[in-house]
């Protein structure tokens, strides 16, 4: 009885750190590049490390724009098993994706830090190589990311790219079929709308996706991860308090000069029953859909983007719809989008 209790506390601790180094691991790394770095250079006798370091970021520089390099040791990495488990997360297929085209995968509900996305497509923990053979996984991220380095090396191991046009459209034409970028569509904005018991996606005004596909001629696949907005509760306090006039403005500064959407959120502590910052343990289950295949025009006029646009929005409540009962949502639950 002690041995098997002691074993679960180990993988649960081991599952809780996993969890608890991702986003300072890559708070850490920056550190050191942006901090250590013109320290090495400028005032230690180390400075040719530093200058090796720099000659080496300006011959690599657009390495991240044409496909990056994934390391398969990296997205094996057992720490990501834990990760996966603390929740648990789940890919789940419902159709197969030929390798003989390319994907444009568009990841719903956003959630508060994405996790259903970052461990179903930039690691193994999850299997995605085995549930699909031969399709090749880039989870698309913000660009300013590439720009640090070591932290470049790092996510691109993972297999991420940034979300940016000449990345995508270098991954969906110039290399072979086979290949599937993952963008999580309602980006930053739809962070304020991720909260327990809510299914809402900004998708609405959400076009440049579907644009992209009709140039390459990518498939449009729906994805939606069941359990995202479970993970982290979120709180707008009381219009006319103090905290709300804070919240608000510094919200808005944070807009203002980052172009980010920032929201006010908490979850668990190191136990599970303190409050803190680690995600609630709630099962993430991502749904891969159906491709919808896209023909290929150079220049898609406004009109064959609108018609593929609405088509998708069909093909992404279909799937809420199928799969919302099963994953603990109620039948009267509703997708709505914005």
């Amino acid at each position: 009885m002690t041995m098997a209790f002691s074993r679960l506390d180990l993988q649960e601790g081991l599952q809780t750190l996993s969890v608890l180094q991702w986003i300072p691991c890559y708070i850490l790394l920056g550190t050191i590049s942006i901090l250590f770095l013109p320290y090495i250079l400028l005032c230690t006798k180390f400075w040719t490390l530093a200058v090796l370091v720099i000659a080496w970021l300006a011959y690599d520089w657009n390495t991240h724009n044409t496909g990056g390099r994934r390391s398969a040791w990296v997205r094996n990495w057992t720490l990501w098993k834990h990760f996966s488990n603390y929740f648990p997360v789940t890919l789940v297929k419902t159709c197969e994706l030929s390798p003989k085209h390319n994907y444009i995968i568009a990841s719903h509900p956003h959630g508060v830090l994405s996790f259903g996305a970052f461990i179903n497509y930039a690691t193994e923990a999850t299997g995605f190589a085995k549930i699909f053979p031969s399709v090749t996984p880039f989870l698309a991220t913000l660009e300013g990311i590439f720009w640090i380095p070591i932290v470049r090396e790092y996510v691109m191991s993972n297999g991420l790219c940034p979300v940016s046009k000449v990345s995508l459209k270098h991954i969906l034409t110039q290399k072979d079929s086979g290949n599937a970028v993952i963008i999580v569509v309602g980006g930053a904005t739809e962070v304020l709308l991720c909260r327990p018991g809510a299914s809402t996606i900004y998708l609405n005004r959400r076009k440049g996706f579907v644009k992209l596909a009709l140039e390459t001629g990518a498939y449009l696949v729906p994805s939606y991860s069941f359990g995202e907005n479970e993970v982290y509760n979120q709180e707008t306090f009381p219009e006319g308090t103090w905290l709300r006039f804070f919240q608000k403005n510094f919200q808005e500064a944070i807009k203002t000069v980052l172009g980010l959407n920032i929201c006010t959120f908490h979850g668990r502590g190191l136990t599970r029953r303190s409050w803190g910052f680690l995600p609630f343990n709630r099962p993430i289950a991502t749904v891969v859909g159906e491709p919808l295949p896209v023909p290929k025009i150079a220049k898609p006029n406004e009109e064959t983007v609108d018609k593929y646009h609405a088509l998708y929005i069909s093909a992404v409540r279909k799937l809420f719809d199928q799969h919302k009962v099963e994953y603990g949502l109620s039948e009267t639950q509703e997708l709505i989008i914005i």
